[in-house]
């Protein structure tokens, strides 16, 4: 498929605005409990996000009550952001 580097943009800041909004809500309805985690665990969930999608996919996409694959990557997405986040706080040295 080839994708015009004008409509790759337009793709990508709709995405980052989607999942940032997520982000948002989640953080509402949740709190925000990514601070007090640790680097190492935040792997963990984008892993056990991976394995989901893996699910979805050998399921041909089919879900019976879980989001779908794109929910899955917009939460591996912030997740490796909060990563970043608590990287950045400790000089780059997962705790």
């Amino acid at each position: 498929m080839e994708l015009e580097i004008s409509e790759a943009k337009e793709r990508y800041h709709a995405a980052f605005q989607v999942t940032r909004q997520l982000m948002m809500d989640k953080n509402h309805d949740y709190g925000e409990a990514w601070r007090d985690m640790r680097v190492s665990s935040l792997t963990d969930l984008i892993l056990m996000k991976i394995l989901r999608v893996k699910q979805i996919e050998d399921h041909d996409g089919v879900t019976q009550v879980s989001e779908g694959v794109e929910a899955n990557y917009q939460d591996m997405a912030n997740y490796a952001l909060f990563a970043l986040i608590l990287l950045d706080l400790t000089d780059g040295v997962a705790s």
